[in-house]
């Protein structure tokens, strides 16, 4: 029987991994598919000894904090924020080297340690003197100053250690336009600020470090990284990459299509694309690879495939939680709208990579390597439970981080059904660890994100930019994609998709509800549109992992990305101008999920140019007259655009024929044997 697999560190967002062996010619002997199973990606901490021990208790009592806090309620804000902000920091810095080779062997030297211990002074600071800064707010002291300079100096060293330069260069030059106000072009010009008043904005407001990202990921997002953490303990990985592999195994294609499935599945509870990749991809890459895809096609169908679990519930990436903070709108109203529109786009690439098989003549899997379905679910259906309470529970109407910290206390009996992942108190010790540690590449953007979204706010850019924009796009909402679009991959060469999905929803959201786009649409248009830094080239991080992994040139590789995950921008065109996100009439809605379904099976063969056979140029653009009448919501357009579809393949599939005939009658035939002697 398959095992299951191995934990995986979903944190592998900035390490990836190059070690993965690749056959390389006919006579490498292929990938052994229980060893690849039991595989594990995590990164290893350098850090060993006393600072071992230092940094493992850091994040094991953040994880017991803040799991304690879902249960019994948000400790005062002051405490709730500023313990997260302050434990964060100082984790980076003990982790986080300031420069290569800039640590002892062991662990931090002595800048580091200051600046750690400098963290949690200056977070201390704010939870001691909170509710005396809001009685003097407009009058701070001059130590609230040096206070908010410190945190200010901490906040842009955390982000350069952890993310690199361009997220804090970004930051820097939003503080440089709210004291350069006035020297600005006339349209983005403002009063100016001083000094002090801009980092006492952006320390002592709820507008600024302390306020929307902090309070998002310490109370929804770093929960349900605390829940991938027990999942990946509890052996869920394995079991739901054999689900994949007992579905789609066999079939034309089938790594490719099991890359699919897995990477929907795990990547709708680890909210993260990057880690998505690693964790899946080191099975489904070499599978893929095995069974005759090129390495750079292996490594961008499992980068486009693992973006689809940040779309699908019931976690869908911390930009989600972000989404319920800007809108109001409840969190389990997002997770039911977003299922249709994550399903399509997990069947646009299935759709894709199995023309892309046929039209390379590739096979599946052996069938001695495919466990049995029926199997996988009755010896581990059991390990879904903790999905099933997690979903459960939101339905149910409670709180997100509520519905997570069950989920992840159910994760433990459910791993004592089997003895390979069984938690004991060493294990749950382990997972609390794996968890904070996990917490800390989307914590270090909580201080630049607070400084960027303070500034916003002081500077009243929003506003600003709401106006520029809605003259760029001359009232056309399509236009106004467009710019959306190039904006979010622009941002997103420099900061996380969460930081970038943020950025772009304080300044354009406003512009897209006056243009006319329902307050919901507004915000998926966006929050789909900022997971394109993640598969398209330049700065593509989920397909540079996946390259490392395959062995490919990672600029192939993300151009392979980029083709499978297409749908990621037809996908806004429909928030905009369909009901897909069940707002209009129940008859409406349901004739443009059909629509959507048969517009998206097209759109795969339009974009492998492949259905019966590779398509000629006349024929492709019939299949691309046909996909666009398929999306529109109507019965004739479907009828007509699917009538274009088997007409097309039926032309094909007789031409076809007719040269399988000829060649036939071209073969001589072999000539009648010779009667035996009698």
């Amino acid at each position: 029987m398959p095992q299951p697999m191995n934990r995986s560190d979903p944190h592998a967002d900035h390490g990836a991994r190059d070690d993965v062996p690749a056959p390389s010619g006919a006579t490498a002997p292929p990938p052994d598919l229980a060893q690849l199973k039991e595989e594990s990606l995590s990164t290893a901490n350098p850090l060993r000894g006393t600072w071992r021990v230092v940094f493992d208790l850091l994040a094991g009592g953040m994880a017991l904090f803040y799991l304690y806090s879902a249960f019994a309620g948000s400790f005062r804000t002051e405490m709730h924020l500023g313990v997260y902000v302050g434990l964060t920091f100082a984790m980076v810095f003990i982790f986080y080297p300031g420069r290569a080779g800039g640590r002892t062997k062991r662990g931090p030297n002595v800048i580091d340690v200051v600046l750690a211990l400098t963290s949690l002074a200056v977070a201390g600071y704010f939870i001691n003197q909170y509710e005396a800064i809001a009685y003097r707010m407009g009058r701070e002291t001059q130590l609230d100053m040096i206070f908010a300079t410190i945190m200010v100096v901490l906040s842009i060293e955390v982000g350069r250690r952890a993310l690199g330069w361009a997220l804090p260069i970004i930051a820097l030059s939003l503080m440089a336009y709210a004291y350069f106000g006035p020297y600005m072009p006339d349209m983005i010009a403002h009063r100016g600020y001083g000094f002090r008043r801009i980092v006492n904005y952006a320390y002592l407001t709820p507008e600024g470090i302390f306020g929307l990202m902090a309070n998002v990921l310490a109370t929804y997002v770093i929960i349900f990284i605390f829940f991938g953490a027990f999942l990946n303990r509890s052996g869920v990985g394995g079991f739901f990459i054999d689900i994949a592999l007992s579905i789609a195994g066999k079939t034309a294609g089938g790594p490719a299509k099991v890359a699919v499935i897995a990477s929907g599945l795990m990547g709708s509870i680890s909210g993260s694309a990057i880690a998505n990749t690693v964790s899946t991809g080191a099975l489904t890459i070499p599978l893929m690879k095995r069974t005759g895809f090129k390495p750079e096609t292996a490594g961008g169908v499992e980068a486009s495939a693992s973006i689809g679990g940040m779309f699908l519930p019931p976690v869908m990436g911390a930009g989600a939680f972000v989404m319920v903070e800007l809108t109001g709108i409840p969190y389990i109203t997002i997770m039911l709208v977003s299922i249709v529109p994550a399903l399509l786009y997990m069947l646009s690439v299935w759709v894709a990579v199995h023309f892309q098989a046929k039209k390379l003549g590739l096979k599946g899997l052996p069938k001695a390597e495919i466990p049995h379905i029926g199997t996988v679910l009755r010896e581990r259906w059991f390990l879904a439970i903790p999905l099933i309470v997690v979903v459960t529970m939101l339905v149910q109407g409670y709180s997100p981080g509520f519905s997570a910290l069950w989920g992840t206390l159910a994760t433990i009996p459910v791993s004592w059904f089997t003895k390979t992942t069984r938690m004991g108190p060493r294990q749950i010790w382990e997972a609390l660890i794996e968890g904070g540690h996990n917490t800390l590449v989307i914590g270090a953007t909580v201080g630049l994100i607070g400084i960027m979204l303070g500034m916003i706010s002081l500077t009243g850019l929003a506003l600003k930019f709401t106006s520029l924009f809605l003259a760029l796009s001359s009232g056309s909402v399509l236009l106004a994609i467009g710019l959306v679009a190039l904006a979010s991959l622009v941002l997103g060469m420099g900061m996380p998709v969460t930081a970038s999905y943020l950025v772009v929803a304080v300044l354009a959201g406003p512009a897209f509800v006056e243009l006319g786009v329902g307050l919901l649409a507004a915000h998926m248009i966006i929050y789909w549109l900022s997971q394109d830094s993640n598969i398209t080239p330049p700065v593509c991080i989920a397909a540079y992992a996946a390259a490392a992994i395959a062995q490919a040139d990672p600029w192939k590789t993300g151009w392979a990305a980029f083709k499978y995950a297409k749908l990621l921008y037809v996908m806004p065109l429909l928030f905009a101008f369909t009901p897909i996100l069940m707002d209009g009439p129940v008859e409406k809605v349901i004739v443009t999920w059909i629509s959507a379904i048969l517009g998206t099976i097209a759109f795969g063969a339009l974009t492998v140019g492949y259905l019966q056979r590779v398509t000629t140029i006349p024929e492709w653009g019939i299949l691309a007259l046909a996909t666009f009448l398929c999306y529109l919501p109507s019965y004739w357009s479907d009828a007509l655009g699917v009538g274009m579809v088997v007409a097309l393949w039926m032309l094909q599939r007789r031409f076809e024929l007719s040269l399988r005939r000829g060649f036939r009658s071209l073969v001589p035939a072999a000539p009648d044997a010779p009667a035996a002697p009698g």
